[in-house]
């Protein structure tokens, strides 16, 4: 599905955010929300490649611990695609995860919960990569949380009952809506938010765009393994490095999957990259 966003220009997103201080970044989302501007990144349904990899990876991917446990999942993300409209969240759910929603936006939050009440009830082939879900009543929950994800109150949300740790964690378009300078504290934050054998999926984009255009959306050719593996800013002041084996580096994530899915977005213009991280002992 297009946007009215050009990614190779200038465009509404990059002009609204432009000479913004990173304090007003959670606002100016919210007002995109306020002035029904949401279709500039929505897509329109959830993320093929993570359906993908859930379905057909069953050796990574499982909604269950070995103790029949339902396992946790987190889509946080600042207003842009991921929880947004709740499209991964409820795909996640009707795969069997206790799946949670993290976004700023309040009215982002009702068009969220509207979108799953019907979608649970009555879920979209799109949902899937096979027919329909396994059997009736495997899905999980579903529950969406107003707060910013580099903040610490909504861990303490009733829903979580303090436990704010989870067993997967999925990023596609929070990252590259973040500007450049709190990449790092993605990376910590990401850190803190996963159990010790927890999961981080990231679908990579945009690729193709030059990290030192303007944005958003940034460029992040290089920009997660220099946060994960490397333990890097992610600014890349020296260009793009090559990879080496992430178990001497410095960074909290060891990278278990890098793949070109399948299948992924239009937006991606081909160059999409799927990896899953789990965090060093």
């Amino acid at each position: 599905m297009s946007t009215k966003s050009d990614l190779n220009g200038p465009s509404r997103l990059i002009n609204h955010f432009n000479g913004r201080h990173v304090s007003n970044q959670g606002s100016r989302w919210c007002a995109l929300w306020q002035s029904n501007e949401s279709d500039l990144w929505d897509r329109g349904k959830p993320s093929p490649p993570l359906i993908e990899l859930v379905e057909k990876r069953g050796d990574i991917i499982q909604s269950r611990s070995d103790n029949g446990r339902r396992k946790k999942a987190l889509v946080p993300v600042r207003s842009c695609h991921g929880c947004g409209r709740g499209y991964d969240v409820v795909m996640l759910a009707q795969h069997g995860f206790d799946a949670y929603g993290l976004e700023i936006s309040t009215d982002a939050i009702a068009a969220a919960e509207a979108y799953s009440t019907s979608e649970m009830d009555a879920p979209s082939a799109y949902n899937f990569a096979r027919a329909g879900r396994d059997s009736p009543g495997t899905a999980g929950g579903v529950t969406f949380l107003q707060g910013d994800f580099f903040q610490r109150d909504w861990e303490l949300a009733t829903p979580l009952e303090g436990d704010a740790k989870f067993d997967l964690i999925y990023d596609y378009t929070f990252l590259c809506a973040l500007l450049p300078e709190t990449r790092k504290s993605w990376a910590t934050r990401m850190g803190d938010l996963l159990k010790p054998d927890g999961l981080l999926i990231c679908l990579e984009f945009p690729l193709y765009k030059d990290p030192k255009l303007p944005g958003p959306p940034w460029g992040l050719k290089g920009i997660h393994w220099d946060l994960l593996a490397r333990g890097g800013s992610g600014l890349l002041d020296h260009g793009v490095l090559e990879e080496e084996s992430s178990t001497s580096l410095e960074g909290q994530f060891l990278r278990v999957l890098h793949i070109k899915p399948g299948v992924s977005y239009e937006n991606g213009k081909g160059t999409d990259m799927l990896s899953v991280w789990g965090k060093k002992s």
